[in-house]
């Protein structure tokens, strides 16, 4: 009566699977990346706070003159610094201290042809929630959140 055979159903639903799996082993980072969150690796605490509660960023890359990243700022870092200097509550030292200072770690990125999969093994792996996405030469054009990966990889596994 139109049903067919289990067999038939079975490799339909492989050929399915397979083509979609492999959809999602291509998606690239270059093509779901956000805009960067940029300071240069100049610029003082001061404008580091600044700008993070201007705009409400919970991480900035520092990047020098070639836009290359010398590091990453989380928020939580900031915080943990200003704690520091709570016995001086102006904010006159944070003018003197450089942004460079309150990284912690050196950026982890991907290249922008990374497949989207590999990047979030990085994030997952590292426990990050960013990652920021480089050209050819190592200049800073994008980055990746874990929020950018529920958007796009669960078409692929659905």
């Amino acid at each position: 009566m139109g049903i067919l055979p289990k067999k038939r159903i079975d490799s339909k639903l492989r050929q399915q699977s397979s083509s979609r799996s492999q959809a999602a082993r291509n998606l690239r980072c270059s093509e779901v990346m956000e805009e960067p969150r940029i300071i240069k690796a100049t610029s003082s605490v001061s404008m580091v706070i600044h700008h993070v509660t201007e705009n409400e960023w919970d991480h900035v890359f520092l990047i020098d003159e070639n836009k290359l990243p010398v590091g990453r700022i989380h928020a939580v870092d900031l915080l943990k610094m200003v704690d520091l200097k709570r016995v001086n509550r102006d904010m006159v030292w944070a003018e003197a201290i450089p942004a460079t200072q309150c990284v912690s770690q050196p950026p982890l990125s991907v290249k922008e042809n990374t497949p989207l999969l590999k990047a979030t093994v990085l994030m997952l792996t590292h426990d990050l929630n960013q990652l920021a996405v480089v050209d050819f030469e190592g200049a800073i054009v994008g980055t990746i959140t874990p929020s950018i990966v529920a958007r796009h990889l669960p078409r692929y596994i659905l």
